[in-house]
């Protein structure tokens, strides 16, 4: 069971890695419930 909680975690650390590399200005969000990401929001910001 450990493993497999492991591995969901693993997974959000590679989105939110995706999100960061994919963002120039912005923010990055997590939604938390119950102490689980279900939501990862990005908003960018375009300067120009």
């Amino acid at each position: 069971m450990a493993e497999i909680k492991k591995d969901i975690n693993e997974n959000y650390i590679e989105e939110v890695k995706k999100a960061l590399k994919e963002i120039k200005y912005g923010s990055l969000t997590l939604i938390i419930q119950d102490g689980k990401v279900i939501q990862i929001d990005k908003t960018e910001k375009v300067r120009l």
